[in-house]
């Protein structure tokens, strides 16, 4: 994997320099000063990118001459509220700032250095005291983010000249060659002998979800118990600069918004777009990419199903059109599924296939989530696919967004559609539990997961396949029965004229799915009480609803119904039962049951 995303990240634009002693940092603050070391102003602008020394651990929490304001001049906030954040400022600050002089001491013999070091000892009044005080009369929402020094006659920083670059690279690298040790043979990743990474963590990952704000890790080794054979930090995992670096910048341009746009909400932020990512619930993203290109517009219809796209790619696979010649090597495909765990990442699944088998199982996948719903605007059945986040919502307590415990949920369900794979028995359990629970609440998403286990299974055992409508061909018990509760159903509605508070639907769906000889020995002798009702109202219509409920009675094997129900039965049962209703509703288009 770690291999993956240094290969992406090697396709990344380079800029001027991109050695790994260095990283990028935003700058939002100039502290002019002139030749001799003298403060002449601040300049206050939006932030702005600039190419900085890397923060190690092993070096210290100073970068050089481009730092937070309690680093690069000793500040402290007197104005602030709370007595213990104040407190806290005031030991942490003399700290931060002699770490600060220290690294620029380490770089004194370095030419243009030479305004700093006046600017902080032999000038010091005019130079660093002077600076101090204009930076207290300064508003304060304008003291935030980072400082660095600038010539008053010149444009470009000081930290940003090619001297001090070079002098970075050199202080770096002589740095690794201490930290060298016999320990390390080869980067388990690249087989280079190149220097191993000192850093612990390697780097921290920003936007992972529910992960901290100032970044997660992905490899680290802060405590003993994740060391083992002897070997300290960095050495169990061998990974070596370039490489601990290139898989953390792929990482960052993966989760990171491609853009944003505004919330339609009221004084809501704006939202965050994603070109290789998918938030599958409010803890889990998974994110992707293609080894020779970045972009996959055909994972776009999980979210934002288009008909006619799938349709054109359901034909393309039927009917062998591919994109791909057989003497082409295919392009392939990686997905990562991970999730943010306090300051770390916890990987929950790693996908590598090539992209004909990614389309092959997207078109598989929409033919097996295909399902009929009925729309009271056009008064008929039409075929659709349910968006892959409602069908991860489909497991959830009354649909509620905001619940973070169904990442599992959405990462096997990311797998069923990209890789192909059936779905375990403990999510068509769960998925049962919660309609019971909601009294029989059928949704067409809760049902497109339902026929999405039972046809993958039964196309391994070579079973009934699951149609996307009422199937009068289909023979299965459990089915059958589904369909007939629906028209038990539709006959007490019929007899009460509508006004019910709690139908059988609410008080035996549970037991007719799980129990149907004892349940239905009930229902059946509601349903005599309730086509007498109608036979007085409605003498035709008593007709065909007992001639329906009759003949579906005649499909099942041995007229009988089974004492107990599995949970793959249970599964057709609610099929039956919704496949019924909304065929009800189209054959009665005033019905105005819900």
């Amino acid at each position: 994997m770690i291999q993956e995303l240094m290969e992406l990240s090697s396709r990344f634009p380079k800029g001027s320099i991109s050695h790994d002693a260095f990283g990028t940092v935003q700058v939002s603050i100039d502290c002019v000063i002139d030749r001799k070391g003298n403060f002449k102003q601040f300049i206050i602008h939006e932030n702005q990118p600039t190419i900085v020394e890397r923060l190690t651990s092993k070096k210290g929490s100073a970068r050089l001459l481009v730092d937070k304001a309690e680093e690069v001049l000793e500040y402290v906030n007197e104005k602030e509220k709370s007595r213990d954040k104040l407190e806290k400022q005031r030991k942490q600050a003399p700290f931060k700032h002699k770490k600060f002089l220290e690294k620029i001491k380490d770089f004194k013999d370095v030419k243009d250095m030479s305004p700093v070091l006046l600017f902080y000892n032999e000038n010091r009044e005019s130079g660093l005291i002077k600076a101090q005080k204009e930076f207290n009369a300064i508003e304060e929402k304008q003291r935030q983010g980072n400082i660095a020094f600038l010539l008053f006659d010149e444009s470009k920083r000081i930290h940003e000249k090619q001297t001090i670059y070079d002098a970075i690279i050199k202080h770096y690298e002589t740095f690794l060659v201490k930290e060298k040790n016999d320990r390390f043979e080869r980067c388990s990743i690249c087989g280079s002998l190149f220097f191993p990474i000192a850093d612990i963590p390697h780097g921290m990952i920003r936007w992972v979800p529910s992960g901290q704000k100032n970044g997660c890790a992905l490899v680290s080794y802060n405590f003993k118990a994740s060391e083992s054979y002897n070997l300290k930090g960095n050495q169990n995992s061998s990974i070596c600069t370039k490489c601990a670096k290139a898989y953390v910048e792929a990482l960052n341009w993966l989760l990171t918004p491609s853009s944003w746009i505004p919330n339609e909400k009221k004084n809501k932020h704006p939202r965050p777009v994603f070109k290789n990512r998918k938030d599958i619930s409010a803890d889990t993203a998974v994110v992707f990419w293609l080894r020779d290109s970045l972009e996959l517009s055909d994972l776009e219809q999980l979210d934002e199903p288009n008909e006619d796209a799938i349709r054109a790619m359901i034909e393309s696979i039927h009917s062998g059109k591919k994109s791909v010649a057989k003497n082409i090597v295919p392009d392939k495909f990686y997905a990562i599924t991970l999730s943010g765990v306090a300051a770390r990442i916890a990987v929950r699944d790693w996908i590598e296939i090539s992209v004909d088998n990614l389309q092959s199982n997207l078109v598989q996948w929409f033919e097996d989530i295909r399902i009929g719903e009925y729309k009271k605007e056009t008064k008929q059945i039409v075929l659709s696919y349910p968006r892959f986040k409602n069908l991860v919502l489909a497991l959830k307590k009354n649909q509620e967004k905001n619940s973070v415990q169904h990442g599992r949920v959405g990462a096997i369900l990311w797998r069923c559609a990209v890789q192909g794979n059936s779905p375990p028995l403990w999510l068509l359990s769960s998925l049962l539990n919660r309609i019971k629970a909601e009294q029989g609440k059928v949704t067409s998403e809760r049902i497109a997961l339902l026929k999405l286990y039972l046809n993958r299974k039964n196309k391994q055992q070579k079973g009934v396949i699951y149609m996307e409508t009422h199937d009068e061909s289909n023979k299965n018990t459990a089915y059958i029965c589904g369909s007939i509760f629906a028209v038990l159903e539709s006959i007490q509605y019929h007899a009460s004229g509508g006004n019910l508070n709690a139908g059988i639907r609410e008080r035996f769906f549970s037991s007719a799915s799980t129990t149907p000889s004892t349940a239905f020995g009930r229902l059946m002798k509601l349903t005599q009480h309730h086509l007498s009702k109608i036979r007085g109202e409605n003498a035709g219509l008593a007709i065909n609803l007992d001639k329906k409920m009759q003949e579906l009675f005649c499909s099942i094997e041995g007229s009988q119904f089974p004492s107990v129900f599995s949970l793959e039965e249970q599964a057709s049962f609610a099929i039956g039962y919704y496949h019924q209703r909304q065929k009800d509703f189209q054959t009665k288009p005033n019905n105005k049951e819900n």
